[in-house]
């Protein structure tokens, strides 16, 4: 448990230490573009999704995950300025349109919706801990984890819905040769 402590500790002294910044490294600046690219591709995807569903749980968690996803890019793309990091091209926002105006055949199912929302949804909290994890500047590495960190409680809402709405699928339970089911 000390070195828990002491990680905690040191990461804390980090913080307040008025030490020069090294520049981000080449995989620092790259979780920065990967990251964003990421959240770029989710906000497409919302506002297309928006634009499909008329479902008022669904429209309320894609709403949540739209304005987090703004944040975030704001958040990021500020930061990468300030790092000198050139920004990569972003995909031009969706017009809002009616979505009973979509063709069925031409949108998605909100049962579909949803498990495209939520694959991204972890897809962007595992690039959050991979780059947090392979960050060496600190500053970086708490920005990536607070990524992570409210990308995890929209998640966490979006499964609870998902479970109340009967939209996750439980696989079957596995045994192993020769073990008797409980």
């Amino acid at each position: 448990m000390e070195n828990v402590i002491e990680a905690a500790i040191n990461t804390i002294k980090s913080i307040f230490v008025d030490e020069p910044k090294d520049p981000l490294h080449v995989g620092e600046v790259m979780s920065c573009w990967i990251y964003l690219g990421g959240l770029q591709e989710a906000k497409s995807f919302v506002q297309s999704a928006l634009n499909t569903t008329v479902d008022n749980q669904l429209r309320h968690a894609l709403e949540e995950d739209h304005q987090l996803g703004l944040s975030q890019i704001q958040r990021l793309q500020t930061f990468m300025l300030n790092e000198g990091v050139p920004l990569p091209a972003a995909p031009e926002s969706k017009p809002k349109s009616d979505a009973n105006a979509v063709p069925l055949g031409a949108k998605f199912t909100d049962d579909e919706l949803v498990n495209m929302l939520s694959v991204k949804i972890v897809s962007l909290i595992i690039s959050a801990a991979t780059a947090s994890a392979q960050s060496v500047r600190t500053d970086v590495a708490l920005l990536f984890t607070q990524f992570q960190a409210e990308k995890m409680v929209l998640g966490a809402n979006m499964k609870f819905m998902m479970r109340e709405r009967g939209w996750i699928k439980i696989p079957p339970y596995y045994y192993p040769p020769g073990a008797p089911p409980q």
